[in-house]
């Protein structure tokens, strides 16, 4: 199933941004703000609407009766997804998912699409992967993580690598997928973030992948809740920032001047909400697409130092080895871990 991905033109905050782009990309560009209530947009939309459901609904009949091969591999398979356009903090709770797993004893392993990247085989992160190579998540959890990590467009095929390579491993999280039906899972965590399930629509009228509420192990908000079920994380900077030499500097300390912020994330207003609430004196913002490269991107104010988030610094570290990534501090509620640990106990089959 081909979902609707947006790909936006940077917006900076300290200039106005060119105007030489279409009147329908203006457009597009803007339609995520039309997700968040019902419109006249919302019935515009609303035929296009009707096709992606109807397409949505006979994959699922498909399924059910065993047109879409499922496939199944010797480890217990944890996705983590969401159901939602965008990013809703799924690679953070895939990091915590593996980091707890690991200090319990278990053999863990990533899999991921590795949105982004230049090539489209089935690719092992390694030391020397390039985020053009693996995208900036399955490398950034790779280097936080210490455990195997591969990408794949096809995660039955990156699955089955990934085990091939590392016979050890017994239990496999997806970095997202919870629409990748061919690989069957154990338990499925949906994560929603703030936007929640906005209008309440599908694609392209509104947010939705498909249909909500549907069927999930687990619901975890990762900002405010916006719906009575689930359970609920918190989100905050750590107190340091990392250099590229993996040096420490403190968070006070950047608040004393101005600084520069540029990101290339999903939800770009999010991470400068919380620089501001932080009290940073930021001089320029500039907000480039999800999984941007940076390639022909250049600080506005070379001389102010220059923030960015953990996922960005894999990429901006190679042309500007000066910039600052502010880790992010995640940590679901103690009720998630409780209820996690033991519907793991109750699928894991693999030892």
């Amino acid at each position: 199933m081909v979902f609707l991905k947006l790909h936006l033109q940077p917006k900076i905050l300290c200039k106005p941004t060119s105007p030489d782009h279409t009147i329908m990309f203006q457009w597009l560009q803007q339609l995520p703000k039309y997700w968040r209530n019902r419109n006249a947009i919302t019935y515009l939309l609303w035929p296009f609407e009707m096709v992606y459901k109807i397409t949505w609904h006979l994959r699922q009949w498909a399924a059910s009766l065993g047109w879409v091969q499922q496939h199944r591999v010797n480890a217990t398979v944890i996705v983590v997804g969401n159901v939602v356009a965008g990013g809703g903090g799924k690679t953070p709770l895939t990091m915590a998912i593996v980091q707890r797993l690991v200090m319990q004893g278990y053999q863990v392993g990533v899999v991921s699409r590795g949105y982004g990247r230049s090539l489209a085989s089935v690719q092992t992160v390694n030391t020397q992967s390039l985020a053009s190579e693996v995208g900036d998540e399955p490398l950034m959890v790779f280097q936080k993580c210490s455990v195997p990590v591969v990408v794949g467009a096809q995660r039955v095929e990156a699955a089955r690598h990934l085990l091939n390579q590392f016979p050890s491993v017994k239990v496999l999280v997806c970095d997202d997928g919870l629409q990748h039906i061919a690989l069957q899972r154990d338990i499925e965590i949906c994560v929603m973030d703030a936007t929640g399930i906005g209008n309440g629509h599908l694609l392209p009228a509104g947010p939705l992948r498909e249909p909500w509420p549907r069927q999930v192990d687990l619901l975890l908000h990762t900002h405010q809740r916006t719906l009575s079920k689930g359970f609920e994380s918190r989100r905050e900077f750590a107190t340091f920032a990392l250099t590229s030499q993996g040096k420490q500097m403190l968070l006070s300390d950047l608040k004393l001047n101005a600084v520069e912020v540029v990101s290339g994330i999903a939800k770009p207003e999010a991470f400068l909400a919380m620089l501001k609430q932080g009290q940073f004196q930021i001089q320029c913002s500039t907000a480039l697409p999800d999984h941007d490269n940076f390639a022909s991107w250049q600080p506005l104010h070379p001389e102010l130092p220059l923030l960015c988030t953990e996922k960005d610094a894999v990429k901006l570290w190679k042309r500007f080895p000066q910039a600052l990534a502010v880790p992010l501090a995640f940590e679901p509620e103690e009720a998630f871990w409780k209820a996690f640990d033991q519907l793991f106990q109750s699928r894991h089959r693999y030892h």
